[in-house]
């Protein structure tokens, strides 16, 4: 299983990468894969299997555009696309990295897998109906950087990553659908309002495994979380948050109030 993981990890081809993480869920759910205790260990993945394209540049460099042009609304829906090639990435990662767990944990992030391949593949077709391809624009590589980060410590990587990074995803995806609505872009708003519905199901199965994971260690997860955030990301989690939508991904009140409370709300 492990070693299926990293080679779909290490495919390059979007498209190929996509459908190595169908297959890879559609064999373990089929019980022709199975966790293996001589498995060798996991290595650091500094660079993970992408395309020579995009460009990787950092965060201030890539332009702010506005979605009254079909040029800005490209830009938009392809980092989107980016953030989504990224999470199939760190899904086989977590996937492939993380041994001694319940094969539960193997079975969800399998699937966020397939389904974040499935959100690209959305996207990339959106973008080549308005005219552009994944590629076309620059892109930054914060996500993998985290994945980097947290790769000695799985209750760090549930935290962090979809707690916190996809996570945002929830808190800014409803103002992207208006303007994109008002915009007139009903296409990719379709697209967007799919994500949205899936991706709460992905922060979930984040939360839940960070609970597992701090429960395990007796730890407070609430307390934990928030300690967390403090050490590795002081002042990076800002409004607005989309309170429903967290909370249905598995964060709890007194979180939200204390994400709330640091932002100065």
């Amino acid at each position: 299983m492990h070693a299926m993981a990293l080679r779909a990890l290490r495919v390059r081809d979007p498209e190929h990468k996509c459908e190595c993480a169908n297959r890879l869920l559609e064999a373990w759910r089929a019980g022709d894969l199975q966790l293996r205790d001589d498995d060798p260990p996991a290595e650091r993945i500094e660079i993970p299997g992408r395309p020579a394209r995009p460009a990787l540049v950092r965060p201030q460099e890539l332009p702010r555009r506005g979605l009254h042009t079909e040029r800005g609304r490209q830009a938009l829906l392809h980092a989107i696309a980016h953030i989504e090639f990224n999470a199939i990435n760190l899904a086989l990662d977590a996937v492939y990295r993380f041994r001694g767990l319940p094969a539960e944990f193997v079975s969800d992030w399998l699937q966020v897998a397939a389904e974040e391949a499935r959100h690209f593949r959305l996207l990339s077709r959106r973008l080549e109906e308005s005219g552009c391809d994944y590629g076309s624009f620059a892109a930054h590589n914060g996500l993998w950087e985290m994945a980097v980060k947290t790769d000695a410590d799985a209750m760090q990587r549930m935290a962090l990553v979809p707690r916190v990074l996809e996570a945002r995803g929830l808190d800014v995806t409803p103002g992207m659908i208006r303007r994109l609505d008002a915009a007139g872009d009903t296409a990719s708003v379709a697209v967007l309002e799919v994500i949205q519905r899936e991706e709460v199901g992905h922060v979930a199965i984040g939360s839940h495994w960070f609970r597992f994971l701090a429960r395990q260690r007796g730890l407070d997860p609430e307390a934990t979380f928030l300690d967390l955030l403090a050490r590795y990301m002081p002042g990076r989690v800002r409004p607005p948050f989309a309170l429903e939508a967290r909370l249905a991904a598995g964060f709890s009140r007194r979180e939200m109030e204390a994400l709330a409370g640091q932002a100065g709300e």
